[in-house]
């Protein structure tokens, strides 16, 4: 496959723009400046801009408790991400999804999800929607390793291959499920979705060209008619759980090696398609996401918080297009 500069740019300036963001948002909870949980996406950068790089705001994703890197390879605005995990009214949801419930619909992602496995039954659903309509549209669902013994996820890999669904199950093996080290060894995970009946394969997710190729052919064939796809791509969690979690079962050793040696942002710079990008570039790019971050920082931290007349808004809505 031939990679054009502005695609290595763009893949380059998602990749940090995510990375940047973790990191920030990092800084102003440890701070006390952000309430809630946070659950940051290092290590996994390759996973969702590979993914998503293939994807206009037509096509749909859903996505995990671990959302943020999927939102914004997705192209979700990013001071209207922070509004949203500051809980401002002018957030994506109002303020009330907060980090582990983004959702915009003008840009296809139909919403991170705290429920373990709560993500591919939508994702379903929208695949069935881009079928019936013919419009050659695909669904992607992000599923952690955790997640990928729950029903719901086998319920949503039957339907799929016998309703021949453009969807993807996009299994993201950081091998933690929240606090558990899964025994599985890599490749199994792949192996039970492909049993039902689709082509599945498994690759290393913190290299952003695998990635990239792999969901260039997936993409196509459900756009095609060709059914879905199942791919389980292989990361690292670089922090914790959750932001503050003091990883006591996780060994010293083998966080220090993990963060050696799964860098999907170095990897890509030191590809050899990479040899050619110009450092200057590469420091405007730097330069304009921290330039980005500061402005949305600063508004997300001053902005209204809901007022308590919004409380029950857009809660429920009636089939005839009543809210309460």
């Amino acid at each position: 496959m031939e990679y054009t500069p502005e695609t290595l740019y763009r893949a380059y300036r998602s990749m940090k723009l995510i990375r940047e963001f973790e990191e920030r948002i990092r800084a102003e909870y440890q701070q006390g400046k952000l309430p809630g949980f946070i659950h940051v996406y290092r290590g996994q950068e390759a996973i969702a801009v590979g993914v998503c790089m293939h994807l206009s705001d037509e096509d749909y994703i859903a996505s995990t408790h671990r959302g943020h890197g999927h939102c914004i390879a997705k192209g979700c605005d990013i001071e209207d991400m922070l509004l949203e995990l500051a809980c401002k009214q002018d957030g994506i949801c109002k303020g009330k999804g907060g980090s582990m419930h983004i959702a915009d619909m003008k840009k296809g992602m139909l919403g991170a999800n705290a429920i373990v496995g709560g993500g591919p039954p939508i994702a379903a659903g929208a695949a069935l929607t881009a079928k019936t309509l013919r419009n050659g549209k695909v669904s992607v669902a992000f599923i952690g390793d955790g997640a990928s013994d729950q029903g719901t996820v086998a319920e949503s890999l039957n339907l799929a291959t016998v309703l021949q669904l453009p969807m993807i199950f996009l299994y993201e093996n950081n091998h933690y499920a929240e606090f558990t080290k899964s025994p599985k060894p890599d490749g199994r995970i792949a192996a039970r979705a492909g049993a039902y009946g689709m082509p599945a394969v498994t690759i290393d997710g913190s290299d952003f060209f695998t990635v990239y190729e792999t969901l260039a052919e997936a993409v196509e064939r459900g756009r095609t008619g060709g059914g879905p796809t199942a791919v389980e791509a292989i990361a690292t969690r670089y922090y914790g759980h959750f932001e503050g979690d003091p990883q006591q079962y996780r060994d010293a050793a083998e966080i220090a090696a993990a963060r050696a040696n799964a860098d999907p942002i170095e990897k890509f710079l030191q590809d050899h398609r990479c040899k050619d990008l110009d450092p200057a570039q590469i420091a405007a790019i730097d330069a304009e996401i921290q330039s980005i971050l500061d402005a949305a920082v600063e508004r997300a931290l001053a902005a209204d918080d809901p007022t308590p007349d919004q409380l029950y808004a857009d809660v429920y809505l009636s089939y005839r297009g009543e809210t309460a």
